[in-house]
This record gives C-alpha cells, structure tokens and sequence, in this order.
C-alpha cells in the first residue's frame, strides 16, 4: 500500500512539473472555476432574497394571504436550490474536463509581467507580521479510487476517470507567540468523490448491496459516474517553514512563503449520493441522474496529509470508514491531488 501511495505521489509529481510550466497554468483555471462555484451560491440566495422581499410586500398590500406568501416562499427556495445544483453541476463537469486533460492552456509574455508586478507589489506589507488567526479558501482536484480489501491495485474503477473535488474555508492558527513553525488549520467545505466503473458497468442496489451490473448497451464514459458529496470539517496540524524576518527587535510572521506540511484528519455526513448514466439509443443521446442513498454511509471519517511550496501542496486524503454499509468487502475511498490555500 506505502508503495503503491509513493509511485502514485511521483507520478502525479510529474505532470505537476509539466503544469507549472505553462504560464496560464493549471491553478489559474482551478481558481477561476472555484471563484464561480463560490459566486453561484451567493449569485442565488441574493435572487431569493429578492423574490421574497416582493412576496412580503405582495403580503403587505393585502394582493395575497399569508398561507399563499408561505407556499410562494417555499417554490421560490426550491427553485433557487434547483438552480445551484445546477448551475454547480456545469462547474463540476469543467472540473472533471481540467483534470481529464481537455481544458486547453496557453502561455503568454504578458501573463509572466503580471505575476512579476503582482510579486514585486507584495513586498510594500513586508515588514507587518500576519494576524496570529489567517483564513483561505481551499480548493483541491485530482484522481480518486476505492481501496478495496486493503489494495488500490485492480480496481473495479478507472484510475485516470474517477476524479474528487473538494472546497471550502479554513481557519489557520498560529499556535506560539514567538514561532512560526507549528499551525493549527481547522475549517468547514465539501468534498465531491466520483467514481467512474470499468468495462461499462454501474452501480446497482442487489440484496441490499451495492455492486456492479454490465449495463444493456454502451456507456458514454465521459458523462457516466457516481458521485458522493460530503458536508466536512478538516482538521490538521500544519508545520510552515517560512523564513522569519525581523524588523529590529520584532519578528515579522508570514505563513504560506515556504515550504509547508500538514497532517491530520477529517469528519463529515454525506448530503447526496447520485449516479449519472450516459448512453446513446435510438439516434438520441440520453442521460439519467439516479439518486438514493445507494447503501452508502451516512457518515464518513478519515485522514488526510499535504506537503507543499506556498499555496500549492500534493494532498491526499484516505476514508477510514468504508463507502458502502452492508457490502461483504470493505471498499475504503482515496484521493491524490493538488490542494491550493488561497490566503
């Protein structure tokens, strides 16, 4: 298992230093895609706000009576919830195109002047240290699989397919007044785990089971897999070698300008698992979402580690607790990918 982590690791270490070369690169696509994810949510609740101003109102000049207000209220929450579904849904499917190699990226002269001005105008807050509490928005990407009777090797589902997202808030304490060294991160976000099956397969609940079925006709494979989300709280013990500098007496903390490695765990309930199935029959193209709980656990538990330069770390993340609850073969999820902390 320790070897099969370490070949992963380097592999992934790999295309990592094939990304980073591009100017327009990998983290910029991630970022732009995670400020939208981000941007949706609020984008709606601001809508529904609105629409229930004007049912209030409606309320207020006698046009409607308080029970048609409450039921008005309830399909306007529905439909905006509707709508960040799926509006979060295309995001997801650009997610799952950027790690499947079909963003395309582009290196320019004038993206390289940007990011030597950005650098140079950082310095002019040098000599302040950080608040002893920092937040980001973190955001990693990358392949995830099932470790299956205690092995990752032969896995019933594809290994460059079945990708994980995850996003969400951390809060980053620093736990000694005159050292930077040792970290406390803690914070709230959502991982989206999917699976995408083999030799054109999907999931299917037998005898309270869950296993895999041959499906009637051909898959599209690019637009079938199955997806658990998670609501979690990480934690982690985060040990940050940037420098400190020093303005006569006084030292200057900064966190995230060196090298950084964390190690700690994650708890969490799953909010929705569904499986979408793509095929083609007739001359149409059609796709079922499926969702139920799929004898999935409700809740889910496990550790988590990242090593990295500044904002961007090699993460990987493993489930203690098995993904389905009744199946005869323990089925554990894990994840490889990039992780960004965005100060």
């Amino acid at each position: 298992m320790q070897k099969i982590i370490l070949y992963l690791s380097l592999a992934l270490l790999a295309t990592c230093t094939q990304v980073h070369a591009q100017t327009k690169t990998f983290e910029q696509k991630v970022k732009e895609i995670s400020t939208k994810i981000k941007s949706i949510s609020e984008e709606e609740k601001q809508a529904l706000k609105l629409e229930i101003s004007a049912i209030e109102k409606q309320v207020e000049e006698n046009k409607i009576t308080k029970e048609d207000a409450a039921a008005l209220k309830t399909a306007a929450a529905e439909k905006h919830a509707a709508n960040i579904e799926t509006r979060v849904a295309e995001q997801e499917a650009l997610i799952r195109d950027l790690v499947h190699g079909k963003v395309d990226v582009e290196v320019t002269n004038d993206s390289i002047k940007n990011k030597m001005k950005i650098s140079i105008g950082a310095k002019k807050d040098s000599l302040k240290s950080e608040n002893r509490t920092t937040s980001q928005f973190v955001f990693a990407v990358g392949y995830n699989n099932l470790v299956t009777d205690g092995a990752v090797a032969n896995s019933e589902f594809k290994y460059n397919r079945s990708s994980f997202f995850e996003w969400g808030i951390t809060w980053n304490t620093r736990l000694s007044k005159n050292s930077n060294l040792m970290h406390f991160k803690y914070g709230l976000g959502f991982q989206y785990n999917m699976l995408q099956a083999s030799e054109n397969r999907v999931l299917a609940d037998v005898d309270n089971q869950t296993v895999l079925v041959p499906f009637f006709t051909d898959l599209r494979p690019n637009r079938t897999y199955f997806k658990n989300v998670y609501f979690v709280v990480p934690m982690h013990l985060e040990f940050d070698f940037s420098k400190t500098k020093m303005d006569g007496e006084n030292k200057i903390f900064k966190s995230h300008r060196g090298a950084r490695f964390g190690i700690g765990g994650f708890v969490g309930v799953n909010t929705n698992s569904k499986q979408f199935i793509a095929y083609r029959q007739d001359g149409y193209k059609i796709t079922e979402r499926q969702k139920g709980d799929f004898n999935v656990n409700d809740f889910t538990y496990g550790l988590s580690t990242y090593i990295g330069y500044k904002q961007t770390s090699l993460y990987l993340k493993y489930d203690l607790n098995p993904i389905f609850k009744n199946n005869p073969i323990d089925q554990n999820n894990i994840s490889l990918g990039i992780r960004f902390d965005w100060n």
